[in-house]
């Protein structure tokens, strides 16, 4: 299992991963950090734990409003698609009462026409 090597706020961590997983870790290791040394500079020395603790709060926040922001666009595509549905329906049945007219229609004209021969030959 391969191991990548991080720093968190200064303090190196060698951590496992699944195979191909090497840079995603990196990545998410180095924008924990970022986020640590943001709020150190925000809230100056006040201990380690507890700027991590603040950090790990920070990004789970950002991960539940993203989690919401997510439900409330599947909801929105849900109602889209209720919409379009709908729509499609109302189509089918547009295009069922049209097909129905032609069809009366064209008895109609099949009946004035075997009416009008029918009468020129009389």
């Amino acid at each position: 299992m391969p191991q990548v090597t991080v720093t968190i706020a200064g303090h190196t961590y060698r951590i496992s991963c699944a195979e191909g997983e090497e840079g995603h870790l990196e990545g998410l290791a180095a924008a924990y950090d970022a986020r640590v040394e943001e709020m150190r500079g925000s809230f100056g020395e006040i201990g380690d734990l507890r700027l991590h603790v603040m950090a790990a709060i920070a990004q789970a926040d950002e991960l539940h409003e993203t989690r919401q922001r997510i439900a409330a666009l599947e909801a929105e595509v849900a109602a889209l698609n209720s919409v379009n549905t709908a729509r499609d329906e109302r189509l089918e049945r547009i295009e069922l009462r049209l097909a129905e007219g032609i069809q009366m229609a064209a008895e109609r004209i099949e009946g004035l026409a075997r009416s009008l021969n029918g009468a020129g030959q009389g």
